[in-house]
């Protein structure tokens, strides 16, 4: 299995790498924000992947809040 977990932040936002890095170092919220994208994203690769199988439903939430996630992250950058 490949130890490349899909839709980090910097391939959802290549464009914004330098951008995401200063504001994890400068901006307490949105380090908070990253930090959980990132729990969520591992959380939910492991799911896919079936290294911790779960309901559908618990996959279903979880990719929701990955999706709002990535849309507060993506207002940041705008």
């Amino acid at each position: 299995m490949s130890q490349h977990t899909p839709h980090e932040l910097a391939e959802e936002f290549p464009e914004h790498k330098q951008q995401i890095h200063d504001l994890k170092q400068n901006d307490e919220h949105f380090a908070a924000l990253a930090d959980e994208y990132h729990k969520v994203n591992r959380d939910l690769h492991r799911m896919e992947t079936e290294i911790e199988p779960v309901s559908e439903q618990t996959e279903h939430e979880l990719r929701k809040r990955r999706l709002q996630l990535k849309d507060e992250i993506a207002g940041y950058l705008r």
